[in-house]
């Protein structure tokens, strides 16, 4: 079930451009940050959202770093 949710996310972000891809990783590490401010202050119920946006930003770098060196997948 995962997989088929990240497979589908990969789908989304190769359909974008580049501009977009950058401003979905800007707000993808804002939201990573709000999130450990959140953990820190014990206000968060939901631990595992951080791993999500951490792995949701690693996927958008490899999309990003794909482009510029030319791999298609």
């Amino acid at each position: 079930m995962i997989a088929v949710r990240s497979k589908k996310y990969l789908d989304d972000l190769r359909a974008k451009t580049m501009e977009e891809l950058n401003l979905e990783l800007v707000s993808a590490k804002k939201e990573l940050f709000q999130l450990r401010f959140q953990n820190a202050t014990n206000q968060l119920d939901n631990t595992a959202r951080i791993y999500d946006v951490r792995k949701n930003i690693a996927r958008i770098q490899t999309v990003i770093t794909q482009r510029k060196l030319g791999i298609a997948e």
